[in-house]
């Protein structure tokens, strides 16, 4: 991999600041447990953009929750952002049990999920006493990872047989390695098994940041490392599309170096697929107005080698 070394140090942003973390924040949700909650944000500032994290479902040896992708969460959250990040029905740890009808993916109700947070941003605050006050609440944003980039697409306004599944709360998102078409782009296999992966992105009008690792070959489909890609091209919402060279579903460590979802440790691809999201959100969420433009400059001129970036026309 010809690659300069630390390329990704040349990508400006903001040096980190005292974060506070709160674990387990626990919210009630009809007819089952209680949805579980970490919350990561700036020890101090006020008006805050707000971000919910999706965590995918992980291989049969991984299993994913509220305590993953701190490379991701704690890197936004040190810069800015407050991160939220929920264990999903699906999870094999604190989610439900996957014998119930809807199970094991539980798509649905990932979706309730993510809605029941937006509801419940009061009593996340009584939980989280320091954050209290200190929320935007009119900027926010979903990112997801895999099969958390599926529930996000749903919630930013992709249609599955018509039915909408979007909220307007939601200002921003980015789909991390989120799975393409459905359908007939699937294998036989997979398209039995995901019937709700056919996934109409054309509703997807809210700007969205598609992120995809250049050597991903998703299992789904035999159109490889293209396929999850799809968002940003069938989406009027679909703004951009960032590339991360020589990594693949795991972006570098997105999931944490111990997880099996990160099939490459990759320091410098991690860092860029870091820096390049939150500069993306900082100019989204109406912190920067600059911070977008000039980590693409940045990029182009000194980092071209780790990533690159494609814009809708």
């Amino acid at each position: 991999m010809n690659r300069l070394i630390n390329a990704s140090h040349a990508l400006p942003t903001p040096d980190p600041q005292l974060s506070v973390a709160y674990s387990p924040i626990k919210l009630p949700m009809e007819g089952r447990q209680p949805l579980e909650l970490r919350l990561t944000a700036p020890a101090t500032g006020d008006n805050l953009p707000i971000v919910i994290l999706s965590h995918g479902f992980g291989p049969s040896n991984y299993i994913p929750s509220k305590d993953g992708y701190a490379p991701l969460a704690q890197f936004w959250a040190e810069r800015g952002m407050v991160v939220i990040q929920p264990t999903h029905a699906s999870s094999r740890v604190a989610g439900l049990d996957p014998d119930l009808p809807a199970g094991p993916f539980f798509w649905r109700e990932r979706v309730n999920e993510i809605r029941a947070i937006l509801d419940q941003l009061d009593q996340i605050e009584r939980q989280a006493p320091t954050i209290a006050g200190r929320l935007d609440r009119a900027q926010i944003a979903i990112a997801g990872h895999s099969f958390g980039g599926f529930t996000c697409s749903l919630l930013l306004g992709a249609k599955l047989q018509s039915e909408d599944f979007s909220d307007p709360r939601i200002r921003a998102g980015i789909l991390l390695a989120s799975p393409g078409r459905g359908g007939t782009d699937l294998t036989p296999e997979s398209a039995a098994r995901f019937p709700f992966f056919d996934l109409d992105f054309s509703g997807i009008r809210v700007p969205t940041l598609v992120v995809c690792g250049a050597d991903d070959t998703p299992h789904f489909t035999p159109r490889g490392p293209e396929w999850h890609a799809d968002a940003f091209h069938d989406a009027p919402g679909g703004e951009a599309l960032l590339t991360i060279k020589g990594v693949g579903h795991g972006l570098g460590g997105i999931a944490g170096w111990d997880a099996r979802e990160t099939e490459t440790e990759d320091p410098d691809a991690l860092e860029a697929t870091r820096r390049l999201t939150l500069a993306w959100l900082r100019t989204r969420l109406s912190i920067d107005a600059t911070a977008w433009v000039q980590s693409q400059s940045a990029l182009e001129q000194n980092a071209a080698s780790i990533a690159e970036i494609a814009l809708a026309r």
